[in-house]
């Protein structure tokens, strides 16, 4: 798999005849569907022809689901898809900011549900925000391949290592050195997710606590703790996965973060995957609507490979039928 550096990408072929330059946000519209098909690999969906999809395409938002939306967006512009889409890597709420306040974005991704608050931000600017489930992750807290005294850890355990000064302070045995904390930045969904399951949504123990370095890029959590034998981080699972060579991840309550415990709900960190999106925009813009289509025909072949987990089926049913459900 290939590193997760890239914080923001634009998937674009610029050809040089006018019916199909991309390039600037004011897109090119389309009032009919030209890209959607009669044959389908989805027994709900249309089946969508990206060579087809005429416009620009613009999103933000979780660092969690970047590398998802990048793996979907390479496949659609390797299929065709000729204008730009973006992909930008700021965050969940930030991304939301950008959806329900700004409404520069097409698409917002997101690791944690929408709040009651963005969703009125949004209906101010005339936006009615549409929850689209793509995946599930598992978050997971990681430590360096060397760390031989906390493999496992209970969730109340988790709580003192993210607020203890030293390791000593967990158990006397350990080694007597400081615990250093790399942890995603607070406009992150991964940083909101962490704070409601482990801190029951009280971000100040963790805030207030020495030795702390926050980020919204992963890949610095990730060096971090490989860097470090006496670092702690916690990300979403593809970024451990795509570095499990020279990372480890902690189990919660002796439960593993891997397929079986996420797809049995036991795993105690699983949490959904979203994208977030607008009948408006769609009806307006048909190209967001074309990705979507595509996006969930072929998460599945995907998210795997990406290191993420299926979403249960009948969430993926309904984000279906309400795509569907728009552009009947």
């Amino acid at each position: 798999m290939k590193k997760f550096i890239t914080k923001s990408i634009i998937v674009a072929l610029i050809i040089s005849f006018p019916a199909f330059a991309g390039g600037s946000n004011e897109n090119i519209q389309s009032d009919e569907m030209a890209w959607k098909l009669s044959e389908s690999d989805d027994d709900i969906l249309p089946g969508v022809d990206p060579s087809l999809v005429v416009g620009d395409i613009i999103s933000a938002g979780s660092s969690t689901v970047f590398p998802l939306a990048e793996a979907l967006g390479t496949r659609f512009r390797d299929d065709g898809y000729a204008y730009n889409l973006t992909i930008d890597s700021i965050g969940s709420g930030a991304g939301f900011e950008r959806f329900t306040v700004a409404g520069e974005t097409d698409i917002s991704n997101a690791s944690r549900a929408i709040k009651s608050s963005e969703i009125e931000q949004a209906r101010t600017i005339g936006r009615e925000p549409i929850e689209i489930r793509l995946g599930t992750d598992a978050l997971t807290v990681i430590v360096h391949p060397d760390n031989t005294w906390s493999q496992d850890l209970s969730m109340e355990q988790l709580v003192q290592l993210f607020t203890a000064d030293n390791w000593r302070d967990l158990d006397p045995s350990w080694p007597d050195a400081p615990v250093l904390k790399f942890i995603p930045g607070t406009d992150s969904g991964t940083f909101d997710f962490f704070i409601e399951e482990v801190f029951d949504k009280d971000p100040e123990p963790l805030l207030s606590s020495s030795n702390i370095q926050a980020s919204e890029d992963d890949n610095v959590l990730v060096r971090g703790v490989v860097n470090n034998i006496n670092a702690v981080a916690f990300f979403g699972y593809a970024y451990y996965a795509e570095s499990a060579d020279v990372l480890q991840a902690i189990s919660i309550d002796r439960i593993a973060p891997t397929q079986e415990n996420v797809d049995s709900n036991t795993y105690p960190l699983s949490r959904p995957l979203f994208m977030y999106t607008d009948a408006d925009i769609i009806k307006e813009r048909p190209q967001v609507g074309a990705f979507l289509i595509y996006a969930l025909t072929y998460v599945n072949d995907e998210i795997l490979n990406v290191g993420y987990f299926p979403a249960p089926e009948a969430d993926l049913t309904e984000a279906k039928r309400k795509l569907l459900a728009i552009l009947q």
